[in-house]
């Protein structure tokens, strides 16, 4: 206690060194929380946004995520509304469950054939209520609002496309699209027409359901046999998805319209059975029980459990990102607070060589020299971690009621811009003694220097 007391008593007595020092620390400190509270609210934002279209989990037939991509008919779950209700009759699962529900995803060609264009489409088919309430998920508060489907209430021929397929289909004027300017010119009308076995398939749907709409096109798909189907669709919306690449091929529609297209009058199949969970943290417990209920009741069935960080790698690589800039911006601040906290330390030891000298004189080991200075770095560590903390919970609640918004990468809604400060009780105490450390390590080569000094030698040090 008498060294910690000795030791507050030195950093008072050169006020404005010990308080530059310990702004430093503070800034510093502060800056290191700021950034670890925007990258966790960055990283649950992702994760809603993911868990929103995803689900927790997914059941699909075992290697329909390498293989099965454009593929339902090899690689469709065939007695999936068993499954379904298997899952939502377990009295384990039940109590974490949020959401069960059934996707088909399939490949084709969407093509406006009255102007002559066609586009190559990932179609996806859904349950609408379901998928909608799956999109009001939001157990971290990230989401500003619930963005649903524009489908619910509409006909079965419905679908919702990506505003790149619409301006790609010539439906920018009738989908009301932003940024959409006139297509160029076409060589020739060769150029223009559709392949003679589409255009042939499109007349003949064309007849069997006429077209009443200026939004109408139509979709061509490989059925269960290989053979092209070809179905009469009305597009209600266009919507912007993010990324490009997606936003031009992307399209919604209902699920039995979609098993109409690809098996017709075959039982109909899809490629995955959504899971979606109250919590997240609930996963492992849920992929156990889900594998055991798989093995007992489908042991035979081709299935496999995957989590929403398998479907969707750029999560995970989104964390590392975060992580690896975290560690450089603590690195460096680390390093600024190490020179200046031994700057100070240096300059103490110079200016009180004389004390050193008398100290040492009086009896005083080099041991109690060095916890001496020791002890000053490690007070510096403490008032600056306390205050550091405190600053940097009050600059988060000024962010985070700031009304601050901002856009995730690959959407195009934007998320509450919240620091994550307080509720990461693991981020404040590691930080906290990260600092604390520093400048303990900071204080000890200047604390060893004064505890070698010859007595002689300090007493005279003018």
């Amino acid at each position: 206690m008498n060294q910690f007391s000795l030791a507050l008593r030195n950093l008072l007595r050169n006020r404005r060194r010990s308080l530059t020092t310990l702004l430093a620390m503070v800034i510093g400190l502060s800056a290191i929380l700021i950034f670890g509270g925007y990258a966790r609210n960055s990283i649950f934002a992702m994760q809603t946004g993911y868990v929103q279209l995803h689900g927790h989990l997914q059941i699909q037939h075992k290697n329909y995520f390498l293989y099965g991509s454009g593929n339902p008919a090899a690689y469709g779950i065939s007695d999936y509304q068993k499954i379904i209700d298997v899952v939502r009759a377990d009295p384990v699962l039940a109590p974490m469950l949020t959401m069960v529900t059934p996707k088909l995803q399939l490949g084709g060609i969407a093509g406006n054939f009255a102007a002559g264009v066609s586009k190559s489409v990932i179609a996806s088919g859904i349950v609408v209520a379901e998928q909608n309430e799956m999109r009001r998920w939001d157990d971290y508060g990230s989401a500003a609002s619930s963005i649903q489907y524009a489908l619910t209430g509409t006909p079965q021929d419905s679908v919702l496309i990506g505003a790149g397929v619409a301006r790609m289909l010539q439906l920018c004027a009738p989908l009301k699209v932003d940024n959409c300017p006139p297509a160029p010119e076409q060589a020739s009308n060769d150029e223009k027409a559709a392949p003679d076995d589409i255009a042939a398939l499109s007349a003949l749907e064309t007849r069997a359901t006429p077209a009443a709409h200026a939004t109408a096109i139509e979709m061509l798909a490989a059925n269960l046999h290989g053979a092209p189907n070809v179905v009469g669709l009305n597009v209600v919306k266009a919507e912007n998805w993010g990324f490009k690449e997606f936003d031009d091929s992307a399209m919604v529609m209902h699920l039995a319209q979609a098993q109409k297209l690809i098996f017709g009058a075959a039982p109909p199949q899809v490629t995955a059975i959504q899971i979606q969970l109250r919590h997240t943290t609930q996963i492992p417990q849920a992929q156990a029980r889900l594998e055991a209920l798989l093995g007992m009741s489908f042991k035979d069935a081709p299935l496999e459990l995957l989590d929403f960080e398998t479907l969707t790698p750029i999560y995970g690589q989104s964390i590392q990102f975060f992580n690896s800039v975290f560690g450089f911006i603590a690195t460096l601040i680390g390093v600024i607070v190490l020179f200046t906290v031994g700057n100070t330390m240096s300059m103490a030891v110079v200016e009180r060589t004389t004390e050193i000298g008398t100290l040492r004189a009086m009896g005083q080991r080099r041991g109690g020299i060095r916890a001496l200075f020791m002890c000053e770095g490690l007070l510096l560590g403490l008032l600056g971690a306390v205050l550091g903390v405190l600053v940097a919970l009050a600059l988060a609640f000024a962010i985070n009621h700031s009304g601050l918004t901002w856009t995730p990468p690959g959407y195009v809604y934007a998320y509450p811009l919240k620091v994550r400060v307080w509720g990461d009780p693991a981020l404040i105490f590691e930080c906290a003694l990260g600092l604390v450390v520093v400048a303990v390590i900071s204080a000890w080569w200047p604390a060893n220097r004064a505890a070698r000094l010859m007595i002689v030698d300090a007493l005279r040090h003018v």
